[in-house]
């Protein structure tokens, strides 16, 4: 006899219908915390291997899978694209009552696979990925609001540096977040100060040359009054963003320790222009690239397939789905501008594809032309991890 347990997942709840042999016997609903589980597991008993179907709802459905994972159950954990399709071949309506059905009879027509648990180290890797997105998100918005607030109390100071990006910059905007504290300074008082705001060794000549810069900046500037909210708020941002900033370098740190292991990110920094923060958060994203059937596969997952589209004699522009993990595309998109800068030292096969793209009369816009060799970045990765080899750069370097 079959048993299935079909589970629509939702923030608090979760609706479970059992089909026996094809038949419902039973519905329910429990709330997703202890006392429900102890509800679902009473359930569950009386079946010999249940098969148990859910969508992955992201953090929705990671309480019901850690569950199940505790209490030695297997189940199959389907993508939300493949059920809604599969399930709008009977399915009318949609409804949280008439989900928990449909994916049960979802399971007895197409009998899906139950789905294989990576290593624990990916299903650590990925919340710590997120959290670290999470810091990207938070300090481009600190550091527009750190740009608008110095454009009210010393614009100049933007000037001061190469990069406004840095512990010595943020520190010196701490420092002097009006030109109005620049000038309580002589040059070699004030060269002292720089000396001492940044990590890393400086020499006396450079702290005199930003000194002096920085008192040319101060010249420049007009000291606006009444601004003393403003500048608390400069010192504020900058503080904020310098913190983040620790805080991303920590978490890299932390996923290359917990991945140190795993052989795909040996071979995902082989390839030039991949870094070790590149390699953790898309290996973090995807989880273990080996669980893809193919390289195509990897581009639905990721969102890059294309959508074809044509009627009678209209064909439209092909275009990219975008119904995927976003945070995996964009470090893809990054990926691919890093290989490109690496490789005017070091050629690769995805340069080489970008740049025949870019050659071609028929290739328009430069996302389109990456997202092209992003799909050559996938493929590359993909046969390099199945096959555990690192990329060899000789077959591009004329040495081969």
């Amino acid at each position: 006899m079959e048993f299935i347990f079909g589970i629509d997942v939702s923030k608090t709840t979760s609706n479970i219908a059992i089909l026996v042999d094809g038949k419902p016997v039973k519905q329910f609903k429990i709330n997703n915390n202890a006392k429900g589980f102890e509800t679902l597991a009473k359930e569950l008993n009386p079946f010999k291997e249940p098969s148990i179907i859910f969508e992955s709802t992201g953090v929705y459905s990671r309480s019901l899978k850690n569950y199940l994972l505790h209490e030695n159950y297997r189940f199959t954990r389907i993508n939300p694209l493949r059920a809604k399709k599969d399930m709008d071949s009977f399915r009318h309506n949609k409804t949280d009552s008439l989900d928990a059905p449909g994916l049960a009879k979802a399971m007895s027509m197409h009998h899906y696979d139950p789905t294989e648990l990576s290593d624990p180290i990916y299903s650590k890797l990925h919340p710590l990925e997120r959290f670290y997105q999470e810091q990207n998100e938070d300090i481009v918005r600190e550091k527009d609001r750190l740009h608008k607030i110095l454009s009210i109390t010393f614009p100049e100071i933007e000037n001061l540096l190469s990069s406004t990006n840095g512990n010595l910059y943020w520190n010196l905007v701490q420092k002097f977040p009006s030109s109005d504290f620049v000038k309580k300074y002589d040059i070699y008082t004030l060269s002292k100060v720089v000396l001492q705001s940044t990590p890393k060794n400086m020499g006396v000549g450079r702290s005199q040359r930003i000194a002096s810069r920085l008192i040319e900046l101060a010249k420049e500037s007009f000291l606006m009054t009444n601004v003393d909210y403003e500048i608390r708020e400069a010192r504020y941002h900058a503080h904020e963003v310098q913190r983040i900033s620790h805080l991303k370098s920590q978490l890299i740190s932390e996923m290359a320790e917990l991945s140190k292991n795993l052989p795909e990110i040996k071979i995902l920094i082989s390839i030039p222009g991949i870094g070790i923060k590149t390699a953790v958060c898309l290996t973090a994203e995807w989880g273990d690239i080996r669980r893809f059937y193919s390289s195509n596969a990897i581009n639905a997952f990721v969102g890059i397939d294309l959508i074809h589209y044509e009627s009678g004699n209209y064909t439209a522009g092909e275009h990219i789905r975008k119904r995927g993990n976003a945070y995996a595309r964009k470090i893809l998109f990054k990926a691919i501008l890093n290989i490109i800068s690496a490789s005017k030292m070091i050629p690769t096969n995805i340069n080489l594809v970008y740049k025949r793209k870019r050659q071609s009369s028929g290739s328009k816009g430069t996302k389109k032309i990456v997202i092209s060799a992003i799909h050559h970045l996938i493929k590359t990765i993909y046969h390099l991890v199945l096959n555990n080899e690192m990329y060899d750069t000789k077959m591009f370097s004329g040495e081969h």
